[in-house]
């Protein structure tokens, strides 16, 4: 027995032991926190926004300490004045003795740890919110005003949810410290039933009256508010306060605000009086007041009287959701336009249109990337994006519409060679900007590239074609860290004219350094990786760089700023830039229509989103920002200087944004008007590009984007938004734009797949430093006839599949081991009516096949060709005329045809040699360009000996 009982020396020798363990533990833990937190601070100080992570820091910690203060200094004020202020000798029952022998010898824990647990809660709450406050503390004012209470809008984006948030608090506060003041009271003897009697004696009661009267008048308060928060209710017919709000639940709510007052105030009286029958009474006749006039009356008058009459009196209301909608969207004065579309095609049609149709984009980004991949990456361990970008460079002088994309590093293609040393210090970064004509082929269908290559040439001009930061980088790297004779990080693999690899060392400022042993240890920490720290290739020189993709990069430096989902990548200033749009949103706009952000941007219906929780019914592109791509500086540059939103987060986070003027020329001439705002837009104009309030209540003219027709596996997918240059009606120049079409919202069973409006909005901003062009971001509707039938995608799809000339053609093509894919269905306003324009691609089953453009499909009204190229196609869908150039003549614009010259068609003309000459002469250069380019001299022999014979052709044919 003797044994078993542990002897006092090996409890005093265990004892040490267990709390040395035990500290050690914390240790580690509050340094594997510290870490974290020390990793962060590097990563903000070395981007230049070390301010962003210190406000938050700041904000977050001055808020925790109010919210703590705010609830523990009341309750534990609340239970000090009820144990003070207890009966000396109360006559207490056997139960409140047995429940004070507990509760005495932990009297002071309790006093001084409930107080202190319940602030801890309140000051995580109030911590996590400190946004909100900020907000309210910096609100600017936005100039206008809501048509209700004619309070400036920054009233209801800002100031009124910090009320609410902060009504809500106090009344928490007031309320547990109201239950902390009545169970003291009870448990000390101040509140006592003895024989059905209740007892309260003269300090309890003053202190639970004015509990009780704080408490109400709180009530008041936020009941007050409430009659605000119908501006942005979405309850009723609409969004924001109809007939019945503002002549029954307003008017009752002001009124229920007042009688919660009053009752306040009989709370005190009682505090001196001792008589609680008053402010029961009040409070119950408050909470039957409260059922009343928020309930019951506003339901008598919206079934009696507002039901019977709903359209003529919600009309005013109505008119109110149709402006603040338009205005909260930025749709506000988008320009109507009249377009009475012509579906016959005539003979010199598109002359009027020849600048828009020479730049109409046959290369389709979506199914490209394929070719891009087949053709530039060179290198398993190189990789392109499933959907390439599309942007503009400056060639010639001349604007010209290209598709691109970065050659972005994949460790996955490094296969065997996979190790820590080879993933983090070796294969570190992608090469180059591939950008390819997006108006233009080759003979067999390639794309036409306008800058390709490793190392990369073309007519971007020399820029810095390392890709440390994409969309795809590994999560983390160690570079610059080799001395220069020395390097190790691959750059590109060995070309045609260099049989060894090239090497490089990063020169520039992208991550924290590893300059010493703690900071190296904070990372292994970080990435679990012990190499870091142990690992000799890594010197006193080294940076790692991680967080490496754009958005991530730009939501850190820009918490409060919500991201367009398609970042792109173009060379600007020697540079390869990623350029992100950002917008600033609101949920609290009043009278504003309340949509998913991420439903309305998805390209999908929005009831596959209904569970979202970013609702936003305000949205303005207020941020343009650019990641560089080799150091991952990241610029943030203000875009919409009237923005209430920014510029109150400008007041909290000073100094991080730049001003326009500060953008170059050549960044403005590459910013576009971005496709997220654009979809949104769209979304809302199908509705309410209606304005007058009768026609919007019947619902009889509503719109939705088309389903695009192309999307073989999700037939509900909604036609996405693109980019082109094009002169639209009621402009006076081509213009790069964005555009998207209508059709009638399907009504039950039915639908109709015909065009009945088309929004485009002008995406180009110029190349002017510092000042955008006026025209840029104009909105324009072409609003189309009811009485003429233009059809829709979807229809124009159906009649390119139904076609037999076509789908003899097209069986043809995919005849064998190759498949047929449909480009994306452009449509154009030329012509006087719509154009659509299909690019088709033919692509092998083989592993290592690509898609080749073959043919080109177009439609005008029912009318629909089908040719090899574009010009061809609108030649033969305009009747031989269309007043666009010819391929085959040089560039020059087609010739009038000549009666004297027509032979019937039986043999070719002379003109006719020679055009097919040319144009086998002009496809042949295609080809050896292409060729010399991809460094297949191969090729370029046999595409240099079609183009001696052609052109010998053409001479032949031009001396006869």
């Amino acid at each position: 027995m003797s044994n078993a009982t542990p002897t006092p020396g090996r409890l005093g020798t265990r004892r040490p032991l267990a709390i040395t363990i035990g500290v050690l533990v914390v240790l580690l833990i509050a340094f594997f926190a510290f870490a974290s937190v020390y990793a962060d601070v590097l990563w903000y100080k070395q981007l230049g926004y070390l301010n962003v992570l210190t406000t938050q820091w700041y904000a977050a910690a001055g808020f925790f300490v109010a919210g703590f203060i705010a609830m523990a200094v009341p309750v534990w004020l609340s239970i000090q004045i009820a144990y003070r202020r207890r009966p000396v000798y109360a006559r207490l029952n056997s139960q409140l003795d047995r429940y004070q022998d507990v509760i005495e010898p932990l009297r002071k824990l309790l006093t001084w740890g409930v107080p202190a647990l319940l602030g801890v809660f309140a000051g995580l709450s109030t911590a996590t919110r400190w946004q909100l406050a900020m907000l309210s503390f910096n609100s600017v004012s936005s100039g206008q005003t809501d048509p209700q209470f004619n309070m400036d809008i920054s009233f209801y984006l800002f100031n009124l949810p910090f009320y609410q948030a902060a009504v809500a608090l106090f009344s928490a506060i007031v309320l547990l410290s109201g239950l902390a003041a009545l169970i003291t009271n009870y448990v000390y003897g101040s509140i006592a039933v003895a024989k059905r009697e209740l007892r309260v004696a003269k300090a309890a009661r003053i202190q639970l009256a004015v509990i009780a009267a704080i408490y109400i008048a709180l009530q008041a308060v936020s009941i007050w508010l409430d009659q605000f928060a119908t501006m942005t209710s979405d309850k009723g017919l609409i969004t924001g306060a109809g007939y019945t709000d503002v002549n029954a639940t307003i008017p009752g709510l002001q009124i229920l605000s007042v009688i919660a007052i009053l009752v306040a105030l009989l709370f005190i009286v009682t505090a001196f009086t001792g008589r609680w029958r008053l402010p029961l009474v009040g409070t119950a006749m408050l909470v039957v007041a409260g059922l009343i006039l928020t309930m019951g009356y506003p339901w008598v008058m919206q079934r009696f009287i507002v039901d019977p009459s709903e359209r003529s009196l919600e009309e005013p209301y109505i008119a109110r959701n149709i402006d603040l909608t338009r205005e909260a969207y930025g749709i506000s004065d988008v320009e109507e336009i009249p377009y009475n579309a012509t579906t016959d095609a005539t003979a010199g049609a598109l002359r009027a249109d020849a600048e828009t149709t020479a730049s109409i984009r046959i290369i389709d980004p979506a199914l490209v990337s394929a070719s891009f991949a087949q053709l530039e990456q060179f290198k398993q361990y190189y990789s392109f994006p499933e959907e390439l970008d599309v942007d503009r460079y400056n060639i010639d002088g001349k604007s010209q519409d290209s598709v691109v994309a970065v050659r972005e590093l994949n460790q996955a293609g490094i296969g065997s060679s996979q190790s820590w040393y080879n993933n983090t210090l070796v294969y570190t970064h992608g090469y180059g900007m591939v950008s390819a004509y997006g108006t233009e082929r080759s003979a067999d269908g390639q794309p036409v590239f306008l800058e390709a290559g490793i190392p990369s040439s073309g007519q971007l001009g020399k820029f810095e074609p390392r890709i440390y930061f994409g969309e795809k980088s590994p999560v983390y790297s160690i570079v610059g860290g080799t001395t220069k004779t020395k390097p190790v990080e691959l750059d590109y693999p060995a070309s045609g004219e260099q049989n060894e690899q090239v090497y490089t060392t990063f020169a520039g400022n992208g991550g924290p350094k590893l300059d010493n042993i703690f900071n190296r240890l904070v990372y292994a920490l970080k990435f679990q990786s012990e190499e870091i720290l142990l690992s000799d290739a890594v010197t006193n020189d080294s940076q790692i760089i991680y967080s490496r993709n754009p958005l991530e990069r730009v939501k850190k430096v820009a918490p409060y700023l919500t991201l367009d989902s398609d970042p792109y990548p173009t060379v600007v200033d020697g540079k390869v830039l990623w350029v992100i749009d950002a917008y600033t949103t609101s949920e609290n706009y009043p009278y504003s229509k309340v949509e998913s952000l991420s439903s309305v941007i998805s390209d999908q219906p929005e009831a596959s989103n209904a569970f979202t929780l970013d609702n936003v019914n305000y949205i303005r592109n207020s941020v343009k920002a650019t990641v560089d791509a080799y150091d991952g500086s990241v610029t943030l540059y203000t875009w919409d200087e009237n923005d209430a939103v920014l510029k109150t987060w400008q007041k909290i986070y000073p100094s991080n944004i730049k001003p326009m003027s500060e953008m170059s020329a050549e960044l403005m001439s590459h910013v576009r008007y971005p496709t997220d705002l654009f979809k949104a837009q769209r979304s809302i104009l199908g509705q309410y590009h209606v304005t007058d309030a009768g026609s919007f209540y019947s619902s009889d003219d509503a719109w939705v984007t088309p389903n695009d027709p192309t999307a073989a596996t999700d037939t509900t997918k909604y036609q996405s938004p693109y980019y082109l240059t094009m002169k639209v009606p009621g402009a006076e120049t081509p213009a790069y734009s964005i555009y998207s079409t209508f059709i009638p919202k399907a009504s039950g069973t039915s639908s109709r797949n015909v065009l009945t409006g088309y929004l485009v909005a002008d995406a180009d901003a110029g190349a002017e430093k510092g000042k955008r062009s006026a025209d840029y971001g104009k909105l324009r509707l072409l609003t189309l006839p009811k009485d003429v039938t233009v059809p829709g995608p979807g229809q124009v799809q159906n009649n390119f599949n139904a076609d037999p000339a076509v789908s003899k053609e097209l069986n043809l093509l995919s005849q064998g081991s190759t498949n047929v894919l449909k480009g994306n269905l452009l449509t154009l306003p030329v012509g006087g009516g719509l154009l659509y324009v299909q690019p088709v691609y033919v692509q092998s089953t083989g592993n290592t096949s690509y898609p080749l453009l073959k043919k080109i499909l177009v439609a005008f009204g029912d009318k629909i060709a089908f040719e090899d190229t574009l010009p061809l196609a609108l030649d033969a869908l305009f009747g031989g005329n269309a007043g666009v150039d010819d391929p085959t003549n040089g560039g020059a614009e087609a010739p009038e045809p000549d009666p004297a010259a027509d032979n019937g068609g039986n043999t070719p003309s002379t003109n006719s040699t020679l055009n097919q000459a040319l144009q086998a002469a002009k496809a042949a250069l295609a080809d050896r360009e292409a060729a010399r380019i991809a460094g297949d001299w191969a090729a370029y022999g046999v595409a240099d000996a079609a183009l001696t014979e052609a052109l010998t052709k053409a001479l032949a044919a031009s001396n006869q």
